[in-house]
């Protein structure tokens, strides 16, 4: 894939990407709407920063283009979490049950499978053309039009790179959007998929003048009191499983609605969670199961590199990345962190390769 310039985004170019047939199909999609046509971003429940950024950041792109009748939502309760409170197009926004009944165009971002999109799937058939930006391998193609990119580093790659084939020029509404999409799905740039390229795209989004230093400290640093007693409450009930996962090891915790409420905290604070596990030295995966009904939770999976854990989480109904996936599992904790155990053996990456590695010394002999 490549934007500005013929500057290669992504990955290496693997035609598990989006072709040139597609990208001029997503174009065509978008420069056919009439002058009168309504147009429905959506992006999946619980959106992250990726998931609102793109969105919003592809919406204020249409209105540049001109696009008068332009709505965007997501599944679920309309709540925006606190981080994302001062990203430019919050006023694009509308409930789910006043989006678009039969768009003339449906977008939606990064989603890797219809039921991410909730009560708002049916918008895949009652709208004109669905256009799908995503970059989960694990993405089922649902839709008409897809710009699916694994290897890019977040939704935002893609929708930088169609904005780019569109015409729109990068403003500072825009720029930030993509920037917070594009800091929190790379883990502030710590994360594998951080490229040279990722980097050139940030120093695009910078040059608008955006200030990376003030969104930082809104997006990752910024947690109330009470979120900060929850974490200790929620990290202390902690376990570490070191014969986990062929030996690789398995750090695990969970969050009931009762430590929320107990806390006055919403649901969005326990996201960050899952970085204060994953640390753990003695463990390559790590897992967040959060209560989101009576017997209903949404389980966060990391790796750092010998387990794959999307095949973990698509085998129990859910998608993501290799090293970060996620799915919905359902009975107690306890039945949810056992069928994980169940799948972690036969996700091993490698023969145990990486294992061994970790054991070497760096030290010459």
């Amino acid at each position: 894939m490549t934007g500005p310039a013929g500057t290669v985004l992504s990955g290496t170019g693997s035609d598990a990407g989006p072709t040139g047939a597609d990208w001029a199909a997503a174009v065509d999609a978008v420069r056919q709407v009439p002058a009168d046509g309504r147009v429905l971003l959506i992006c999946h429940v619980n959106p992250d920063g990726d998931a609102l950024g793109s969105m919003l950041g592809f919406g204020l792109g249409l209105r540049r283009l001109g696009v008068r009748r332009l709505q965007a939502t997501f599944p679920g309760p309309p709540e925006v979490p606190e981080p994302f409170h001062g990203l430019p197009g919050l006023d694009l926004l509308v409930p789910a049950s006043e989006a678009y009944p039969d768009p003339d165009l449906v977008v939606c971002f990064d989603a890797a499978s219809a039921s991410r999109l909730g009560d708002l799937v049916d918008r895949l058939a009652t709208a004109g053309t669905a256009l799908v930006l995503d970059h989960h391998a694990s993405n089922t193609r649902f839709g008409g039009i897809h710009l699916v990119d694994p290897a890019a580093a977040a939704t935002s790659v893609v929708v930088e790179g169609l904005l780019d084939r569109l015409g729109v020029p990068l403003d500072a509404g825009i720029a930030e959007c993509l920037y917070v999409a594009l800091t929190t799905d790379t883990g502030s740039f710590r994360f594998e998929a951080t490229t040279p390229a990722v980097h050139e795209m940030a120093a695009r989004l910078l040059a608008t003048g955006i200030r990376p230093g003030d969104i930082s400290r809104r997006i990752f640093d910024h947690r109330p009191f009470g979120a900060v007693r929850l974490f200790g409450e929620v990290l202390g009930r902690a376990r570490l499983e070191p014969s986990a996962a062929g030996g690789r090891g398995l750090v695990w915790t969970y969050a009931t609605l009762d430590d929320l409420a107990r806390h006055g905290q919403r649901p969005y604070v326990l996201e960050a969670l899952i970085d204060s596990v994953r640390c753990t030295a003695e463990a390559d995966v790590s897992c967040v199961v959060k209560q989101v009904a009576a017997e209903e939770w949404a389980v966060s999976l990391r790796s750092k590199g010998a387990v794959d854990v999307s095949r973990v989480a698509v085998a129990l109904g859910g998608g993501g990345h290799r090293f970060a996936a996620g799915f919905t599992g359902r009975g107690t904790a306890d039945e949810v962190v056992e069928r994980i155990r169940g799948q972690l053996d036969d996700a091993v990456i490698g023969g145990g390769d990486q294992e061994d590695q970790r054991r070497v010394s760096v030290f010459p002999r």
